[in-house]
């Protein structure tokens, strides 16, 4: 691409940066109510599967995929419009944290301290501290830094977490990188520093459906979770601290079942989850990108394969949607409608000493890597 094409689409896009197999365009988005400009990113690789994320809550909007015929398809949920995310949202797409999934009651101890984070959700009656508080990660304008290379489009995110907010300790420098590569990979790498010490869970919360954005139900696409125990839940969705085989129960996936054979078994886990929304005790025989679940849907031949750095992945499959939210195409998202899985640690981990530590110490620094493989059969 020649220099003068390269700025006649900048002029008509805002921004643009190119290479000859990938490119990333910048476009306004919208703005904050207190007038903040919002950007979003859209990354285009060089199989033209392309990933849409806006610096507000890092939140990916669109990402389409191929079917087994080339025919690419949005396949996660989302709004066209910031004023509909800034309005209401399940975290679709977002970055979630600084602590993802549930503390119970919002307390935890760290040295010797006591410490007690926004309660924003509950579950049974009992208050939970729920993705980061009333104003976690999804909720606040990041800065933005796209690049590009021959194999990868990218999308750096920045932001501080400042101390005291949502009751967190220390001032938490947080990065993360969106890598959509030529092998039609999405890459989520998270990064973090603290000048107190804290705790720490990023994940991402795409639902996805592999059929197509607001096309039906996922619950008839076949999932494998590469895991033999999962952590048991109470009735405020809070791990009892337990590791529970999962042989013999409807959480059974490491053999690839549609979802909808299990999902309405008469069984304890799923009736205090409403559902499938628990965490699963990921199969990890080193510290580097394991497989952790796949996804086929055999219409269209999706497939998608997770892989991550996490000892933990939280399949939910979509139990709080029930029709009132109009996603971007004009559908409403039923009940079920898509389903996410969120690597990460257990929930509750600091109330639970037998749970791998989330704890980030002043000179250490968090690093964790999730990958969302996408191929067809």
């Amino acid at each position: 691409m020649t220099k003068i094409s390269a700025l006649l689409l900048a002029l008509i896009f805002g921004s643009a940066v190119f290479a000859e197999t990938c490119n990333v365009i910048v476009k306004r988005y919208g703005e904050l109510p207190g007038g903040e400009a919002v950007q979003i990113y859209r990354l285009k690789n060089a199989n033209g599967m392309i990933a849409e994320i806006t610096n507000y809550g890092g939140i990916i909007t669109r990402l389409t995929t191929p079917d087994r015929k080339g025919r690419q398809e949005d396949v996660v949920l989302g709004y066209s419009r910031l004023e509909d995310y800034l309005a209401a949202t399940p975290y679709f797409g977002a970055i979630v944290g600084p602590y993802g999934n549930r503390i119970a009651d919002g307390k935890f101890e760290l040295e010797g301290e006591s410490y007690q984070l926004t309660n924003n959700s509950e579950a049974g009656g009992v208050p939970v501290h729920l993705h980061g508080g009333t104003k976690g990660l999804d909720k606040v304008l990041w800065s933005g830094r796209p690049s590009v290379g021959k194999e990868a489009a990218n999308l750096v995110l920045n932001y501080v977490h400042p101390d005291g907010a949502e009751g967190y300790p220390g001032n938490v420098r947080i990065r993360v990188v969106y890598r959509l590569t030529n092998e039609n990979e999405l890459e989520v790498s998270y990064r973090a520093t603290t000048d107190k010490v804290t705790i720490i869970n990023l994940t991402h919360h795409s639902y996805f459906n592999l059929h197509g954005e607001g096309k039906g139900t996922p619950l008839d696409h076949l999932l494998m979770i590469n895991a033999d125990h999962f952590t048991p839940i109470t009735s405020n969705m809070v791990p009892t601290g337990e590791l529970m085989p999962v042989k013999g129960t409807p959480l059974d996936f490491t053999s690839p079942v549609a979802p909808r054979d299990r999902i309405d078994e008469d069984h304890l886990q799923l009736k205090l989850g409403g559902g499938f929304d628990h965490n699963w005790v990921l199969r990890r025989e080193s510290e580097g990108l394991e497989l952790a679940a796949t996804v086929y849907e055999p219409i269209s031949g999706r497939y998608m394969e997770v892989l991550t750095e996490e000892p933990g992945i939280q399949y939910y499959s979509g139990n709080f949607l029930d029709g009132s939210l109009v996603g971007k195409s004009g559908a409403n998202y039923e009940y079920r409608s898509g389903f996410c899985l969120e690597t990460q640690h257990y929930p509750d981990s600091p109330n639970h000493a037998n749970f791998p530590s989330t704890t980030l110490k002043p000179g250490e620094i968090y690093k964790t890597r999730t990958v969302y493989r996408f191929s067809v059969r």
